[in-house]
C-alpha cells in the first residue's frame, strides 16, 4: 500500500547549533557535509521542497523544523517558508512544528509563531541544576537562565509550547522534580527523550551520559504516578507524550508515536542541501534516499529502501515476540537496538518498558475502560 506524503522533518541548518550540549548526537553529522563549515538551506531549495510537498501530499501537510538549531536561519527564512506554503498550498491544511533551544527567540519570533500557529518544542531538561548539567553553550556555560526566560516569554505570548526533556544519567534521578517544575512553569505538555549514545572512546559501550534501562524504567513509573495523580474524572491535567501514545494502544487506536508502531518509515528527513534520509536518527550514507533536486519526495518515501528501513523495526528477537507487552511497546525505537549483523538485536530500553507496563498496566486499563464508556454515552 502506497504511503501518503503528509509530513517532513527538515534540518534547514543541518547540524549547526549555537550550543554544545554534551549528549547531542547530531553535531557530529557535520562530517557528512565537509565542503563548508556553515550549513544553510538556500531559499531556492526551501521553495523547491515546499512546492514538491504541496504538489505530492494529501489534504494535510506537516513540516517539522529541527536541527542542529533551526532558528540560526533567522526569522526571515521562516517567513519565506510560510509564504511558499501559502503560495503552493492551494487551500491545504498546513501544520508547522519548531524544535528549538530557545536562545535566539525574541518577541518578534513569538508574534510570528502565534500568528501562524507554530507548535514549539522547547528543549528544557528541567530546573537549573538538571538543565545546566549538560545543556551548555560553546564556552561550557549553562543556558538555563536564558531558556527559562524564553519559556516564560513564549507562554505569555500564547505560543503553543511543549517541554522536550532529555533523560540522561543525571536527570533520571529527579523525575518528580522535573515534572513539577514543568507543570509550575506552565509547560503542561511534556516529552521525555531517553538518551543512549555509543561511547566514542569505547565502541560497543554506551556513553557515560546515557541512561540505563533500569533507571529509565523507574523514571517512567515515577513520572506516571505524577501524571496519574493529576487526572480528574478521567481527564489528565498534563500531557506526557509517551503516556498519551501508549493510551491509544489501550483504547484500540493506532499510537501516533512511531516508536510504538509495528513498522516505521512514515516520514523522511530533508537536510539543508536537499539530501533525503530515512529517519532523523539514521542520517547516514547507508540510509540516504536521494535529493529533492533529482528525486520526488513521494517516490523517496515509497522507495524500496525506505520500506526496508521501516520493516526493519518489525524484525524482533524471540524475547520480544514472546513478551506479554509486545503489542504495547512494539519493540521500541530501532535506533535503541543493540545491533547485530541483521540489525535486529534487543532494545536498550527493553527492561524499561517491562518495568513501566508492570507498574502502569492496571491503571491504564481502567482509564481505557472509563474512556470507552464515556464514548458510548
Amino acid at each position: 500500500m502506497k504511503k501518503l506524503l503528509n509530513s517532513l522533518l527538515i534540518k534547514p541548518s543541518g547540524p549547526d547549533c549555537n550550543l554544545d550540549c554534551t549528549y547531542c548526537f547530531y553535531l557530529e553529522k557535520a562530517e557528512m557535509f565537509p565542503k563548508t563549515k556553515i550549513h544553510r538551506m538556500s531559499v531556492a531549495m526551501l521553495e523547491k521542497m515546499i512546492q514538491q510537498s504541496m504538489e505530492q501530499s494529501g489534504s494535510h501537510m506537516s513540516f517539522g523544523w529541527q536541527g542542529g538549531e533551526p532558528t540560526v536561519m533567522g526569522l526571515s527564512f521562516f517567513k519565506k517558508a510560510v509564504h511558499f506554503q501559502e503560495l503552493y498550498g492551494e487551500g491545504k491544511t498546513v501544520g508547522n512544528g519548531l524544535q528549538t533551544n530557545g536562545i535566539l527567540l525574541n518577541e518578534d519570533w513569538a508574534k510570528f509563531l502565534v500568528q501562524y500557529n507554530f507548535l514549539v518544542g522547547l528543549s528544557i531538561d528541567g530546573p537549573e541544576h538538571v538543565h545546566d548539567h549538560y545543556r551548555v553553550n560553546n564556552q561550557g556555560k549553562g543556558t538555563w537562565k536564558k531558556v527559562h526566560a524564553k519559556a516564560k516569554m513564549l507562554l505569555e505570548a500564547g505560543v503553543e509550547t511543549n517541554a522536550l526533556s532529555v533523560v540522561n544519567d543525571y536527570s533520571v534521578k529527579f523525575p518528580e522534580e522535573i515534572y513539577n517544575f514543568h507543570k509550575e512553569l506552565g509547560l503542561n505538555y511534556m516529552q521525555f527523550i531517553p538518551c543512549v549514545e555509543a561511547d566514542a572512546a569505547n565502541p560497543g559501550q554506551a556513553a557515560p551520559f546515557s541512561v540505563s534501562a533500569e533507571q529509565y524504567g523507574e523514571f517512567l513509573t515515577k513520572v506516571f504516578d505524577c501524571w496519574y495523580a493529576d487526572i480528574t474524572d478521567g481527564v489528565a491535567a498534563t500531557s506526557v507524550r509517551y503516556f498519551d501514545s501508549v493510551f491509544h494502544k489501550y483504547v484500540g487506536m493506532q499510537a501516533p508515536d512511531c516508536t510504538l508502531m509495528r513498522t516505521c518509515g512514515e516520514y523522511v528527513v530533508v537536510e539543508h542541501n536537499g539530501d533525503v534520509y530515512a529517519c532523523d536518527f539514521f542520517v547516514e550514507n547507508a540510509w540516504k534516499l536521494g535529493n529533492i533536486q533529482t528525486h520526488k519526495l513521494d517516490d523517496m518515501l515509497n522507495a524500496p529502501r525506505q520500506s526496508e528501513f521501516g520493516n526493519m523495526k518489525a524484525k524482533l528477537p524471540e524475547e520480544c515476540v514472546s513478551c506479554q507487552w509486545l503489542q504495547k511497546c512494539q519493540g521500541g525505537c530501532t535506533k535503541d537496538r543493540m545491533r547485530d549483523a541483521q540489525d535486529n538485536g534487543s532494545n536498550h530500553f527493553c527492561e524499561s518498558y517491562k518495568i513501566f507496563f508492570a507498574h502502569a498496566d492496571a491503571k491504564l486499563t481502567a482509564l481505557a475502560d472509563q474512556w470507552k464508556q464515556n464514548q458510548q454515552r
